[in-house]
């Protein structure tokens, strides 16, 4: 399986009493999948999955399956504590999932060979395309990411560390040792500010948080950078992606709860974000309206 495009992470809607939201969630991946999404990937980072229960997380991934009736593959967040990434594994499997993305494991230090076991034991445990995501506490080297690639149903690295110089080198290694279709991509959140440094190691498909309530935005600079419109480019990252990322980072924890705001912003009712998140404040609410009034002048 092979990914192209805008690749789509949906918000988790919750309504006021706490419950997943499922009519929302349905329409919220419905209107992504009209839009132009190259892929879904429901209850991951974007979509809170360090604060969902599995009956949740099932709930999501039926309702996503449904929503996409086919049109773009559905992948599915899981990972934590081994026992729960397995769990999480089988559930979407049954529930018809096209593929997983494959979190960090929980709190702990993790050597690369132990990172190795962790991923073999969870893609065992079921037979769905697995991407592999590169982050925080779970950092591979080029020999552990070539252990990993080679495993018969990783199919992708999604790379959340933003170092340069060792991805580069994973690239590399992969591609010189691996024969099979795999795939990269940028993970960092809002990635479109970092699309031409990983674009210019070969590594071309990117996750993006902003299509979940602007994919105007999000495909006017897709298709910018795919031009080589370089002009364009510029624009959207001096006057829309930069002041976004600036406001992401003043509260930990907006690379989520910015996101839920601006797709409540458009009308649908996707509630807040569940603890330890915060929601933003109403004078951060201000800024988000007028940094994404901005983006929205540049995509017409």
């Amino acid at each position: 399986m092979q990914l192209d495009g805008v690749l789509f992470f949906p918000v988790t809607p919750f309504r006021a009493n706490g419950g997943l939201a499922e009519d929302v969630l349905a329409e919220h991946v419905e209107r992504g999948v009209a839009a132009g999404a190259g892929g879904v990937f429901v209850a991951c980072g974007t979509g809170e999955f360090h604060a969902l229960e599995l009956p949740e997380i099932e709930c999501a991934v039926t309702v996503a399956v449904e929503a996409t009736a086919g049109r773009v593959p559905v992948f599915v967040g899981t990972g934590g504590p081994l026992p729960t990434a397995k769990r999480v594994a089988e559930t979407a499997a049954r529930a018809g999932a096209d593929g997983l993305l494959l979190l960090p494991p929980y709190l702990v230090a993790n050597p690369p060979k132990g990172l190795v076991r962790y991923v073999t034991e969870v893609a065992a445990a079921t037979e769905l395309p697995l991407i592999v995501y590169q982050r925080n506490n779970a950092v591979f080297t080029p020999e552990t990411a070539v252990e990993v690639a080679s495993l018969p149903t990783v199919v992708g690295l999604k790379d959340g560390l933003g170092d340069i110089d060792l991805l580069q080198r994973i690239v590399l290694a992969v591609r010189g040792a691996v024969d099979k279709p795999f795939q990269f991509f940028n993970g960092l959140p809002t990635a479109e500010l970092t699309v031409p440094a990983y674009r210019g190691i070969g590594v071309n498909l990117y996750s993006s948080a902003v299509f979940c309530f602007a994919p105007e935005i999000s495909l006017g600079f897709y298709h910018a950078v795919r031009a080589g419109d370089d002009a364009l480019v510029t624009r959207y990252l001096t006057e829309f992606y930069k002041p976004l990322v600036e406001l992401r980072d003043r509260v930990p924890g907006y690379a989520v709860a910015l996101v839920k705001a601006a797709v409540r912003a458009t009308g649908l009712d996707v509630g807040g974000v569940r603890p330890p998140l915060l929601d933003p404040t109403p004078e951060h609410l201000a800024e988000l309206e007028k940094i994404v009034a901005a983006g929205r002048s540049l995509a017409g």
